[in-house]
């Protein structure tokens, strides 16, 4: 029998639809659930998974889950250090649990992000503000899903939120301190990727200015917002692919807007877990989840040929 491929997640709901894919076609799968996973340091999971799906969520903490996180790098490190094919590994999963990091790769790849200043008590703050433009928001360094993330107008007004203990830090007690971006046409363009080439592009229009907008949720309107389809720029797909390569993500996403102030294009979010649209073949004229499925079986076999097996994951 060929080894399985194995997906580790932390939110079931979220997976759904690729399980019903993958059980759909009779692929050769098992599901790990983080908030029940342990591992033992002689393990040898290279003997049991073609290939592990990373889809550990940086929001886990919302869901009373924060310990799955920290936990989360040592059992990637553990199947990299034994040889298994990890998508989304521990390089990815250090970018998705930092937006510090990866406004820090941003800079280093000379393409343009939100200015910020990183902290890790709320005291430090107003302070921080020092050189930013205003308004400006606040938000955990580790985190997902828009959660915690406060926009204020005035220094009196985050002087009052800091004094009050009210600005959320997250779990690694870190939090940046960023110039809140006027978008153009008030809407961010999300920017998919599988196996570290463009998949397809959403314009969210985010009329109310909230900060969890989620395009999977829902098929083209969610909460104030109208999601559609959109092909950005042959620089725009370049600059994606390139970002991705660098933080070691196969499957995911980056998102940007164009600056209304002076036109500028900044990227500002780097996504190692990322959410197929709901309405694929609505939106963007296929289902994402089939080709995911598809590229995972191919990675499967792939991995289970080299070590003699004989792939039998579909029918």
């Amino acid at each position: 029998m060929p080894k399985p491929i194995a997906i580790y997640f932390e939110q079931a709901e979220w997976w759904k639809p690729l399980f019903a894919e993958l059980d759909q076609r009779g692929t050769h799968y098992v599901k790990v659930r983080a908030s029940e996973h342990a591992f033992g340091i002689e393990d040898v999971p290279e003997q049991r998974y073609a290939l592990v799906l990373n889809r550990m969520s940086a929001s886990a903490a919302n869901r009373n889950r924060g310990d799955c996180l920290f936990y989360t790098l040592g059992f990637l490190e553990h199947l990299e250090a034994r040889g298994v094919r990890v998508i989304d590994g521990v390089k990815a999963f250090r970018h998705e649990i930092s937006k510090a990091a990866q406004l820090v790769m941003l800079d280093g790849l000379g393409l343009a992000a939100p200015r910020a200043k990183v902290i890790h008590r709320a005291e430090q703050a107003l302070a921080a503000t020092k050189g930013l433009r205003w308004p400006v928001v606040v938000k955990p360094n580790l985190g997902g899903g828009g959660a915690g993330v406060r926009r204020f107008d005035a220094p009196e007004q985050l002087k009052k939120a800091a004094d009050a203990g009210e600005l959320a830090m997250g779990p690694d007690a870190t939090a940046l301190v960023q110039e809140y971006i006027p978008a153009r046409g008030k809407h961010i363009v999300r920017v998919e990727v599988l196996n570290g080439k463009y998949l397809y592009a959403l314009k969210i229009q985010n009329a109310a200015g909230k900060f969890d907008v989620f395009p999977a949720d829902g098929d083209g309107t969610h909460e104030g917002a109208v999601v559609e389809a959109f092909e950005p720029e042959a620089e725009v797909i370049a600059d994606v692919e390139r970002i991705v390569a660098h933080a070691g993500i196969e499957l995911g996403s980056v998102e940007y807007l164009i600056d209304d102030r002076d036109g500028q294009r900044l990227y500002f979010d780097v996504n190692a877990l990322s959410q197929f649209v709901a309405d694929g073949p609505g939106l963007v004229g296929f289902d994402p989840y089939a080709k995911l499925a598809d590229w995972l079986e191919d990675e499967a076999e792939r991995q289970n040929a080299r070590e003699g097996h004989v792939m039998a994951g579909s029918v």
